[in-house]
């Protein structure tokens, strides 16, 4: 498998991802947090059109600081995915291809991945500002009035993310979990030893 992937992602993409894939994300991808994942639902009751194209593309659930003198973004970090469960399923239905955070999801959320045949990559927390060096581009495209949490058009090079979450139904937040602990319950302490 290419572990270099282009974003926005293709069906075929998507469905060639496994959980447990590390893969470099390479393209276009959009940020939005919990404010503007709001705003784009209550959009979407009242009118239905959103400021971007749903269709194959990748959200990555970031708010970024400043940035310094001399570079694209500040820190960049991911978010805690399961604030956006309540909105995600709408979107994934409207054609989003992928999402990009850290945490569980909820069985909506796994549900709606299953059934769009899209992927949840987790990005390392705490490597914000290793992870902005991989932003060559930052514009703001949408609720500039959100500020951090306004939605922001990202253009990508060799973006280091997991897929934790596939167009199957694996999730290496469970698998990973289940593979690590004996039987019993307890956690191997043998160096590679499964239970």
């Amino acid at each position: 498998m290419d572990r270099h992937i282009k974003v926005p992602l293709t069906g075929e993409t998507a469905s060639s991802l496994r959980a447990g894939d590390y893969v470099y994300l390479t393209g276009t991808i959009y940020t939005a947090r919990d404010a503007a994942h709001k705003r784009m639902y209550e959009t979407i009751e009242e009118n239905g059109k959103l400021p971007l194209d749903m269709q194959n593309n990748v959200i990555y659930y970031m708010g970024p600081s400043p940035a310094r003198e001399g570079k694209v973004i500040g820190s960049a970090g991911p978010t805690t995915a399961s604030r956006m469960d309540k909105y995600a399923p709408v979107l994934l239905d409207m054609g989003l291809k992928g999402m990009i955070g850290k945490g569980k999801r909820s069985q909506a959320v796994k549900d709606a991945v299953v059934r769009n045949g899209a992927v949840y990559f987790a990005a390392v927390g705490g490597a914000g500002a290793l992870l902005s060096r991989a932003i060559v581009a930052s514009e703001v495209i949408a609720y500039d009035d959100l500020g951090t949490e306004a939605i922001r058009k990202l253009e990508i090079k060799d973006f280091p993310v997991i897929v934790v979450m596939d167009s199957v139904g694996n999730d290496l937040y469970e698998t990973a979990a289940r593979e690590y602990c004996r039987e019993d319950g307890k956690p191997d302490t043998v160096k590679g030893e499964r239970g």
